[in-house]
């Protein structure tokens, strides 16, 4: 029996990538109970091989509950799976990404197990002596930080943000099981048939998956001054983040939000124009590759944790920037450098 599950998800039988940072988490979780971690995959078309992936990045076992008629998510057969599973092995903890998947599917499951659930978790630890999982996430529009512990019931369950650790290196030589669990036809809720499913919106950017986030805060002014950014991420194809402030004044929707009230990402380059850093906002891109600041502010926070920090007026630096991008667009070769002569906007580590 397995003590700690994450669950892993899919997309037209492609793992998430939020599938091996949970595998991150549970590791250290089931090291620390002493204990096996499995990875639990409700979907269909995932090949053997990339069942395998899961064993390499942590898992000791992997159940997959493969058939046609869950290659699309349904909140209530996935519950109907996974209920049923808690019911046969009795896992005690259970860690879900917080996507729109985790989010649906996970306090419908809790609901019905009589379960303990805290969502959007951005910290997970085992308390000494007890066993219980202690459970941190954001509180008071992400003013402090909570932990949460659920002493009486089992399994204890989790939602993570993605994005909020990395998974562990792949290790080949890591030995599991893969075990492949028939889906009982009672499980399917025959209404889905009726209602059909929805496809994809056609402009769907997912920011926590983008390589490159182009986000502004205050600094910004006003919503028209977002086209800049759009612009920008476009150029480097990339999409566009915001701070809560940019959100709150309605110049760009709430999907776009980043930090403890939003979106934890960890882009390639993350380039943040007129941010001053606010905390919250910081816990959002720590784990980015490489964070570029642009503000007029020498002593603003993000600067303080950029590794490149241009001090100047954000609407000329972006100018500047779209102009240098267009250029080399126009140049022969995709790696045709800035044209001689030019100077690049002052900048410091």
């Amino acid at each position: 029996m397995s003590f700690v599950w994450t669950l892993a998800e899919q997309h037209e039988g492609r793992l998430k990538a939020v599938s091996y940072e949970l595998l991150g988490r549970g590791r250290a979780l089931a090291d620390k109970l002493d204990t096996k971690l499995a990875s639990l995959l409700i979907g269909d078309g995932v090949s053997e091989e990339q069942l395998q992936t899961l064993v390499h990045h942590g898992a000791d076992e992997v159940y997959a509950i493969q058939d046609p008629r869950l290659a699309q998510f349904t909140c209530e057969t996935y519950s109907n799976v996974l209920v049923h599973l808690i019911k046969t092995y009795r896992p005690s903890v259970i860690l879900a990404a917080a996507t729109s998947t985790g989010r649906t599917l996970m306090p419908h499951v809790a609901v019905r197990s009589h379960a303990g659930l805290t969502a959007d978790c951005t910290e997970l630890d085992i308390e000494p002596g007890t066993g219980h999982l202690l459970q941190t996430r954001p509180a008071i529009g992400g003013n402090i930080m909570a932990t949460i512990k659920t002493p009486d019931h089992r399994p204890q369950m989790a939602t993570v943000r993605p994005k909020s650790s990395r998974p562990l290196p792949a290790d080949a030589t890591r030995a599991g099981r893969v075990i492949a669990v028939p889906l009982d036809d009672v499980l399917v809720d025959e209404r889905v048939k009726a209602r059909g499913y929805r496809g994809d919106a056609v402009d769907f950017v997912n920011l926590e998956e983008a390589d490159v986030v182009v986000a502004g805060g205050r600094g910004m002014k006003k919503a028209e001054h977002f086209a800049l950014l759009q612009a920008l991420a476009d150029a480097l194809g990339g999409a566009v983040g915001a701070t809560r402030d940019a959100v709150d004044r309605g110049w760009v929707g709430y999907p776009h939000q980043v930090g403890l009230s939003g979106k934890t990402i960890s882009p390639r380059l993350y380039i943040g124009a007129g941010i001053s850093g606010a905390i919250q906002h910081l816990a959002g891109i720590k784990t980015s590759e490489t964070i570029v600041s642009i503000n007029s502010d020498p002593d603003a926070s993000l600067h303080q944790v950029a590794d490149f920090g241009i001090v100047g007026d954000l609407f000329q630096v972006l100018e500047e920037l779209q102009r240098r991008l267009d250029e080399r667009r126009g140049a022969s070769g995709s790696d045709a450098g800035p044209p001689a002569g030019t100077r690049t906007p002052e900048a410091r580590a």
